[in-house]
């Protein structure tokens, strides 16, 4: 037995809390069953100083009989154990010290203490039964239990002292082999051995007596027991085959309709079923086996059942047994037709005897029985009245349609019903209606036709421009299917030139007759063209006839084109300063024509302008005195055919004035300053054509660009236009040297030109293809001197801190020096 200093020495001893902190809760175990001196002391409380004014209250978290139980010493500020301890009693106790004043203020605490009874072996195992009596069923698995021994120990779950193992001490009789049995030492589960099920057969005909014993402390030698009986009887196995089960479908029983019964005499048990595939059967508690509901040959018309006997754990004693059920077939189904898809086609004039369709009813019946024997028998169409055959024969035992002798058309629709009679057609058969749905569709055995003819005259003008509508054709085809009613037309003959075209829509019965060249009366004053319309699809039977051929019969009638000239007015803008002479615009026809002309102007009041009767060039006459900016002058000009004078035609001539022209020499103009990085990127610089100067802007039309003629500039630089208004600036080399270039750019607008200079600064280029530039001294940055100054003001804080710590901990350490000793134990007393 341990003694109580040397208890207390294991247990770990609490430092002293201040009033302030919040005592922590303890925890402190202690044996069961104590046998040493009392009071046993436990733990020391970690009571304040000056305790003395106050008294230590002790509770408990049940009752007055844990208060009873411990206690606490006053002067040393132990908690002690009055008594033994019992874990079957209680295994832990919740204690709460306190130190209250003498009105019942709390001074100090709660402290709570939490103690823990430290099981011991002092608890015997018992068996729940005496004596076990179990019968073995000969056949049973080797493994498979049969029987659960059962016990209990009233120690500490989940320790030692309550972990149990099962042992067989003996068996009576012996024979045939002394190690029959085995037994789990965990589980406590009793079976047979491997060696014991091969000699259950010939096992006596008296009962098995075990001994059986059962341990606590596991596999440790020491431990406490008890020891039971177990009576077994050996019987013989009822455990056999079944014979197969014929069941009628759609059966009219009481349901669940017993069909089986199985049995296991070898003690309890559960039994099991399992079907294949699944079914509506289940098996009772007694081994009844039942059908739950109505079988249907048709869905499933064999079933295997397996019967499973088990143990309390689910484990089969012996072999499943297997029951085969096999459904006996009745006449409960009808044929059923198969779907015969889309409508059947037959082309018209097929012969006698052609196969239509075959068709198919499938009975879900037996195979090979009456109830699955069908026959076909005819419902629709009937024979017309006075025909010599049907259109359409039968054949009632292989479902075979074919062409009879009567004559079908084009176009018919005829749905054939067929009756589908199972029981070979005799009296009380199921039957049901297959449909095929026949279409006689068309072939082209007729050849498109011409409405009319002969067509026209037509009269056309020579001058009919090409694409007039000359002429509609109509055409007829007796066909009904619309691709043997596609027609291709074409001109046989009458027109040699090529100058009629025919057009028509591909699924149209109608062509148009089309010029297609410019008609001449000198030419040909008439023409009959002849045009012939076929199939597309190759034609059945007899050749076209001649309503295959129209005649389009086309007179032209001549005429004499007037004049147009190429514009109905001219313009043009003009300096002021024009000298005489000069070539302003010229007249034109706006087609060619082998005809002489002759120009003259008309209202030239101020004699400016003159014009050259057979070229039609138009000039200035003399100086434009007294012609100002921004004036309009408009002359009219005429135009006369020499040949025939009746024919003739004008138009007008606006003249605007604008300043005189700068002087010769090239305008300069600045542009805006740009960078551009180098090696050279995909970027560059836009350049504008406008001009500052505002008689230079101002005008009509785009503007051009043009680097200067320098050779080194059209060599380091490419210009690209990019509108109408602007340019594109770009470096024409891959590598330029960086620098600032004025390039120089001719502008042309309006009759106008001027030079830019274009400022470009060519840099060199950072990872990120832009230009890298100079970075000045950021304002802010610290001198030498200041930063000198910051670290020796850190390390000198640092210093400072320090020296605070250093003195902290000397005051701490002399303080607890001066602290009296309080944590000896005092003296168990004995």
């Amino acid at each position: 037995m341990i003694s109580a200093w040397l208890w207390l020495l294991c247990l770990p001893v609490t430092q002293a809390f201040s009033t302030e902190a919040q005592p922590a809760e303890l925890h402190v175990e202690v044996p069961e069953n104590y046998g040493g001196n009392f009071p046993f002391y436990i733990i020391k409380l970690p009571l304040p100083l000056g305790r003395n004014e106050g008294q230590i209250v002790l509770s408990g978290d049940s009752s007055t009989a844990d208060q009873e139980l411990f206690a606490v010493d006053p002067d040393s500020g132990f908690l002690m154990m009055t008594r033994a301890l019992d874990w079957e009693e209680k295994a832990e106790y919740r204690l709460q010290v306190t130190l209250e004043s003498e009105d019942r203020r709390v001074l100090w605490g709660p402290q709570l203490v939490t103690v823990h009874v430290k099981d011991e072996n002092d608890q015997v195992p018992q068996f729940s039964q005496a004596i076990y009596r179990a019968q073995l069923s000969q056949g049973t698995r080797p493994g498979i239990p049969f029987l659960f021994l059962e016990a209990s120990d009233g120690d500490a779950p989940g320790t030692a002292n309550s972990d149990l193992r099962f042992h067989i001490l003996s068996q009576s009789p012996t024979q045939p082999l002394p190690d029959m049995f085995q037994l789990d030492p965990r589980l406590g589960s009793l079976a047979l051995s491997p060696k014991g099920s091969t000699s259950l057969d010939h096992a006596l005909e008296e009962p098995y007596q075990l001994l059986v014993q059962v341990k606590d402390m596991g596999d440790q030698a020491s431990g406490h027991q008890a020891i039971a009986m177990v009576e077994i009887s050996v019987v013989q196995s009822t455990w056999v085959p079944l014979e197969p089960v014929h069941l009628a479908e759609n059966l009219r029983v009481a349901y669940p309709h017993s069909i089986a019964q199985v049995h296991w005499n070898g003690g309890d048990a559960r039994y099991q079923l399992e079907s294949q595939p699944p079914g509506p059967f289940d098996v009772d508690a007694e081994g009844r086996i039942h059908v739950t509901m109505e079988l249907d040959r048709e869905a499933q018309a064999e079933y295997l059942l397996q019967v499973r006997a088990q143990n309390s754990r689910g484990e089969d004693y012996a072999e499943p047994l297997e029951l085969q059920v096999v459904v006996m077939d009745e006449n409960d189904n009808a044929p059923v037709c198969s779907p015969y898809g889309p409508t059947i086609s037959i082309p018209e004039l097929s012969p006698p005897g052609t196969e239509v369709a075959t068709l198919s009813a499938e009975d879900m019946d037996a195979p090979g029985s009456p109830n699955s024997h069908v026959v076909y028998q005819w419902l629709s169409p009937e024979p017309e009245e006075g025909a010599e055959g049907r259109a359409f024969e039968l054949d009632s035992t292989s479902g075979s349609v074919t062409l009879g002798t009567a004559p079908l058309h084009a176009g018919q629709d005829i749905l054939l019903q067929v009756l589908a009679v199972d029981l070979a057609g005799s009296e009380g058969g199921l039957s049901s209606t297959c449909e095929v749905s026949v279409t006689i569709t068309d072939i082209n055995n007729h050849a498109p036709e011409f409405l009319t003819s002969q067509i026209g005259p037509v009269s056309l003008p020579e001058d009919a421009k090409p694409g007039v509508l000359v002429a509609t054709l109509m055409a007829t085809d007796a066909d009904l299917e619309p691709a043997f009613r596609l027609m291709d037309f074409a001109i046989k003959e009458g027109d040699p030139e090529g100058i009629f075209d025919l057009a028509w829509e591909p699924d149209s019965d109608h062509v148009q007759l089309r010029l297609q060249k410019n008609l001449s009366y000198e030419a040909a004053p008439h023409h009959n063209v002849v045009v012939v319309v076929r199939n597309m699809e190759e034609l059945v039977g007899t050749d076209p006839g001649p309503g295959a051929t129209a005649t389009v019969t086309v007179l032209v009638e001549r005429v004499t084109p007037p004049l147009r000239l190429d514009q109905e007015s001219y313009e043009t803008s003009i300096p002021v300063s024009t000298p005489a002479g000069s070539l302003l615009l010229t007249i034109q026809l706006s087609e060619p024509m082998s005809r002489t002309l002759r120009f003259s102007l008309v209202n030239d009041s101020e004699g400016w302008l003159c014009i050259k009767e057979v070229s039609g060039e138009v000039h200035t006459a003399q100086s434009l005195q007294g012609a100002k900016p921004g004036d309009t002058y408009t002359v009219l000009v005429e135009a006369q055919d020499t040949d025939e004078p009746r024919l003739s035609t004008s138009a007008t001539i606006v003249v605007h004035f604008l300043k005189a022209s700068p002087v010769p020499a090239l305008t300069l103009a600045h542009g805006p300053s740009r960078h551009l990085c180098t090696p050279r990127q995909d970027y560059g610089v836009v350049v504008s054509g406008a001009s500052e100067d505002p008689d230079l802007a101002n005008g009509h039309g785009p503007y051009s660009f043009t680097l200067g003629p320098n050779p080194t500039v059209q060599r380091d630089w490419r210009l690209q236009p990019l509108n109408d208004s602007h340019a594109y600036l770009t470096l024409a080399l891959h590598w330029v040297e960086p620098g600032e270039y004025m390039v120089p750019v001719v502008v042309h607008h309006d009759a106008q030109m001027w030079q830019l200079q274009v400022q470009v600064i060519v840099c060199r280029c950072n990872v990120e293809g832009q230009c890298m530039r100079k970075v000045g001294r950021l304002k802010g940055m610290p001198t030498k001197l200041s930063a000198v100054g910051v670290l020796l003001g850190t390390l000198a804080a640092i210093g400072f801190i320090l020296i605070l710590v250093f003195t902290h901990l000397a005051l701490a350490r002399k303080k607890d020096l001066d602290q009296p000793a309080d944590s000896v134990p005092l003296k168990a007393a004995m």
